[in-house]
């Protein structure tokens, strides 16, 4: 979950350059102050997205769940538009239904505020969804930035023009941008006036003061927008017909720029127009490198673009932004070359990579940041799916099948199911690549509770996976196996060309013992791993599927009862992923500790287990493993005794189990020694008391909560 402040809610941190518009404010708050839809209306590169982000930082605490931002500029087309919603509220949407059902179930009783930036190139869809929101959610206000109204009943909207050019602001704005306290009077007041006070465009000049001189800027400005139309390589065009001139002036700005660029940094400009998201010096090398533009000269270019305020400056991790309006020019140029399908193609290749590399580091030393940077990428890696998806299908199902574990870990099931469902469609690839996209759609359809199709793709996922490992398919039918829930059969590996199995049948068996185990048959879970596991050759250690059957082995002999022997498996594999520096199967390995110590009338190292265990998925951005182990943490105190900070962690509980879009769920066994205790301290401490410490931590900030919970005995005060 993403770190908060002092107010419930995630905004960017400011921009420290934001000038002026103080009118303009008191507008955009009084105007939240009285309707529900505020829509923030001008040209590109007038300052919307600044204003509407100082608004709603003014605006955040008068909003008892918070104020929330979307950035919307990273999309490509409506697909993913609730998706990205229920990421910024941080929904880990984890329901199979419709996509809107499970946000609207998350603002419904809410008090917050929703910031939608940059609407214009999905405004119909945007429209849509807002109106059902807001229909859903009495208490939700939506503050939004477009280029033109969306057009909701009820919209109130605040056309934002540019700063006044003759005025203080528009001089302090390039005065700070340029680095330099120029007079109001000479070429710094002349560049602001020839400019129409349009912020970007300042920016852009001011780029070029510190390269020339104002002098410098305001001549070459003045041949500029005093020559024809038609000699501006004016190509940023929109279909949008209000505020031509300053679209002209803009793109007469973005044009002078381009031009005064050099001819490696035009471009590497139009090259990097096909990320949407973030990018380092390594992905934009792989993606834009070709003819005169290599790896050597590449760099320059990248500082050049840099240096102009074309690209933003990198930030502590080294990554790179363009904004939409200069991205958009890029485009329109990469379009003119020809060579727009041809980067498209490398990006989504350099993507796929990624992906790939991902997966063969998961099991190992290099996973959390491998973890750390599919989430970086995200934009990029669903661009990158979207492109293969059109192009070619069974690099789709390559690319995604790669990546959907991770997806599924940090909450994104509905992406990850969307893709790895078109792409199965789609694709024909048989073998490893299927397979493996099988098990990950499998392992998505249990966490969203879908045992019935998780059943089906978990029988389907087996006999891939021996079609891919052995001679002959298997001629498994769809009835076999219904026992161990995936058609793997006791001699599985014998007398098919191979005598055993390997990691693609073992990743089936973990899959069909998940099943087995979210749905109440340890015994099913242990013998189907079990019989794999003893087919295979190695150990634990060699390989992520072999850890993932032995996990699954573990969490069958908890539930069958045989806690001593379950307890001591659980420690070695759990020493063993402390060596392999693996954070995902042991904070899972945690979970089933603190599980044993319950049963085993051991509270104190149940809690033990279960702070480890939330300090994991903390790190892992994983608000189902956050809800899980609250769970088992509260469970533990109450079997303490300890009634007051058991209501509390509950109430943090639930309040994480509602940011997944789903009711409180768990293994059986967990569930009812929750309700076991937590009957106990209630009345112990009083239905009253018990409702009153719960309520204020569901309602209170959940990171607070959280902080509260991984406090250990005498930390709590």
């Amino acid at each position: 979950m993403r770190d908060t402040a002092s107010v419930r809610g995630h905004l960017p941190d400011e921009n420290p350059g934001f000038v002026g518009r103080r009118t303009e404010l008191e507008r955009v708050s009084a105007a939240l102050a009285e309707h529900r839809l505020v829509t923030v209306t001008g040209v590109g590169g007038v300052g919307k997205t600044r204003l509407a982000l100082r608004a709603a930082h003014r605006a955040a605490e008068r909003y008892p769940d918070g104020a929330w931002w979307t950035d919307l500029g990273q999309l490509d087309g409506e697909r993913l538009l609730v998706a990205l919603v229920a990421d910024s509220v941080d929904l880990a949407d984890h329901t199979p239904g419709m996509a809107a059902t499970g946000l609207c179930r998350r603002l419904a009783d809410d008090r917050l505020l929703l910031v939608l930036d940059s609407c214009e190139h999905l405004a119909e869809p945007c429209a849509r969804l807002v109106a059902e929101l807001l229909a859903a959610a009495p208490g939700l206000t939506v503050l939004a930035t477009s280029r033109r109204p969306l057009g909701v009943a009820g919209e109130e909207t605040i056309a934002l023009d540019p700063l006044p050019p003759a005025g203080p602001d528009a001089l302090a704005l390039l005065r700070r941008a340029a680095g330099e306290d120029f007079p109001a009077a000479g070429p710094a007041g002349e560049i602001c006036v020839r400019l129409e006070g349009i912020p970007l465009a300042l920016e852009l000049a001011a780029a070029q003061i510190r390269l020339q001189s104002a002098e410098a800027v305001r001549d070459q400005l003045g041949s500029r927008l005093d020559a024809a139309p038609g000699a501006r390589f004016d190509l940023l065009a929109h279909t949008e017909r209000v505020w031509p001139s300053r679209h002209q002036t803009l793109r007469a700005a973005i044009g002078w720029s381009h031009e005064l660029s050099t001819p490696l940094e035009r471009l590497l400009w139009a090259r990097l127009s096909v990320f949407r998201g973030p990018f380092d010096l390594a992905s934009a090398t792989a993606v834009c490198t070709g003819g005169p533009l290599d790896r050597a000269t590449l760099p320059e270019a990248l500082d050049g673009l840099v240096r102009a305020s074309v690209v933003r400056p990198p930030d502590a991790a080294g990554r790179h932004r363009m904004l939409d309006t200069i991205r958009e020019y890029g485009a329109t140029w990469l379009d003119r070359t020809g060579e727009a399908g041809t980067v498209a193609d490398r990006h989504a290749a350099h993507f796929r990579g990624l992906a790939g590399r991902a997966e063969t580091e998961w099991h190992g030393a290099r996973q959390l940041r491998w973890y750390r940077t599919v989430d970086a990428h995200h934009t990029d890696l669903r661009t990158a799916l979207d492109r293969l998806l059109r192009t070619d299908p069974d690099a789709a199902l390559d690319l995604v099948g790669s990546v959907a574990f991770a997806w599924s870990c940090r909450g994104r099931l509905r992406e990850a199911r969307d893709g790895l469902e078109q792409a199965l469609l789609l694709s024909e690839a048989r073998g490893r690549v299927r397979a493996r996209a099988l098990w990950a759609l499998g392992v998505t359809l249990v966490l969203q509770g879908e045992f019935g199709p998780a059943q089906d793709v978990s029988e389907r996922c087996a006999r891939e996976a021996r079609h891919a490992e052995y001679a002959e398919p298997a001629g498994v039918g769809p009835g076999a196996g219904a026992e161990t829930g995936a058609g793997i059969e006791t001699g599985a590996g014998t007398g098919s060309g191979r005598d055993r199995p390997g990691d693609l049948t073992l990743d089936a068996a973990a899959l069909a013992g998940l099943l087995a185990l979210t749905t109440g048959r340890p015994t099913a879970a242990h013998v189907v791993v079990g019989h794999v596991l003893d087919a295979a050759r190695g150990g634990p250690a060699d390989s992520a599927a072999r850890l993932r059957c032995h996990l699954v082995r573990v969490f069958a002999l908890t539930g069958l009862g045989r806690l001593a022997e379950a307890r001591e498996k659980a420690l070695r594999l759990r020493a063993l992923c402390e060596e392999l520096d693996e954070h995902w199967t042991r904070t899972a390995l945690e979970y089933q500790l603190a599980l044993t110590g319950l049963l085993e009338g051991d509270p104190v190292a149940a809690s033990g287990h279960a702070r480890a265990m939330l300090e994991g998925t903390r790190r892992l951005g994983a608000s189902l493993g956050v809800a899980l182990g609250l769970d088992v943490l509260a469970t533990a105190l109450a079997a303490a005794g300890e009634g007051e900070r058991a209501a509390d962690v509950s109430g943090t509980g639930e309040a994480y189990w509602r940011s997944t879009g789903q009711p409180r769920r768990g293994l059986p066994g967990l569930r009812a020694l929750h309700e076991k205790y937590t009957d106990t301290v209630r009345a112990s401490i009083g239905e009253p008391a018990y409702e009153e410490i719960f309520v204020r931590a569901l309602t209170g900030l959940p990171q607070d909560g959280l902080d509260r919970a991984l406090r250990g005995p005498g930390q709590h005060g």
